[in-house]
C-alpha cells in the first residue's frame, strides 16, 4: 500500500515537472501544429518626407524677336543637358515688356550651371538668337513649390532682400489670407543659393488689378517694413509662354 502510494506521488510529480517546463513554449494549434502565439504588431513606419524640389536658376533677358529665339534656344537643348540643366518654364513679360523673356531651368549643380553660363558657346547662341543686354541670372535655392497651381499661366515673380530670413517668413506666413484676397496663390518660395537673405517668390495670379493693389497699398509696405524687407522689390508680370 505504502509503494502504490509513493509511486502515485512521484507519478504525479513529474506530470507537474513537465509541465512547469513545458509552460514558457508557444502554444500550438493541436490539430495544424500552427504557432498560435500572440504577435505584437509592429508599428507603421512614420510616413516618408516629401522630396525637396529642384533647385533652378532664373535667366531674364529682351530678345527682339519671341518666336526666332524660342526657336534657336530649343535647337540648344543638348547643350544645357549636357551641363545638368533642365527645361522648365518660358515666361513672357505683359504688353509692353513681351520681349522681356524670363527662363527657368532645373538644375542639377549650381557650379556647373554658373561655368555653363560663362562659357563662350552660350554667349554666341544668345547672341544669334537675338538676345540684347546683358542677362540677368539667379541660381535659386527652391523651399517651396506648389504644383497644383501648374495650370495658372498669368503669374508675377518677386524679388525682396530681407535682414533676417526666419524673421521675414514669420511675417510672411501671418498675412496669406490677405494676399489670397487680393487674388494671389503662392506657387513657389526660394532663396538665393547659399545666401537666404535675398528671396524669390512666384505667385499666379486671379485678379491683376486687385494684385496690383495690394502691392502699392500702404499696409503692405508697413507690413514690409516690420517684417525686416530691405528696399523695394523687383517685381516681374509674366504669362507661361511654354511648360516642359
Amino acid at each position: 500500500m505504502k509503494k502504490t502510494t509513493l509511486f502515485a506521488m512521484l507519478f504525479a510529480a513529474g506530470i507537474c515537472l513537465l509541465a512547469s517546463c513545458n509552460s514558457g513554449e508557444s502554444k500550438t494549434d493541436e490539430t495544424t501544429g500552427a504557432d498560435t502565439t500572440t504577435k505584437k504588431e509592429e508599428p507603421a513606419p512614420p510616413p516618408a518626407a516629401p522630396a525637396k524640389p529642384a533647385n533652378v536658376v532664373l535667366i531674364w533677358h529682351k530678345v527682339t524677336n519671341f518666336s526666332k529665339w524660342l526657336a534657336l534656344y530649343e535647337s540648344h537643348d543638348s547643350a544645357r543637358l549636357a551641363n545638368g540643366l533642365h527645361n522648365y518654364i518660358i515666361g513672357r513679360g505683359l504688353a509692353k515688356d513681351s520681349n522681356m523673356v524670363m527662363v527657368a531651368l532645373k538644375m542639377d549643380d549650381a557650379e556647373k550651371a554658373k561655368q555653363f553660363a560663362a562659357s563662350p558657346d552660350l554667349k554666341a547662341a544668345m547672341q544669334k538668337g537675338g538676345v540684347s543686354g546683358t542677362p540677368k541670372m539667379s541660381y535659386v535655392d527652391v523651399q517651396m513649390l506648389d504644383a497644383s497651381t501648374d495650370n495658372a499661366d498669368l503669374r508675377v515673380m518677386r524679388m525682396v532682400k530681407v535682414k533676417d530670413y526666419d524673421t521675414w517668413k514669420k511675417a510672411f506666413d501671418s498675412t496669406k489670407q490677405t494676399r489670397t484676397d487680393a487674388g494671389l496663390t503662392e506657387r513657389a518660395l526660394g532663396y538665393t543659393i547659399g545666401d537666404n537673405h535675398d528671396i524669390t517668390i512666384v505667385y499666379t495670379v486671379a485678379d491683376k488689378k486687385k494684385a496690383e493693389a495690394y502691392f502699392n497699398s500702404p499696409e503692405l509696405k508697413e507690413r514690409m517694413k516690420t517684417g525686416g524687407v530691405d528696399g523695394a522689390p523687383e517685381t516681374f508680370w509674366y504669362n507661361v509662354a511654354k511648360k516642359y
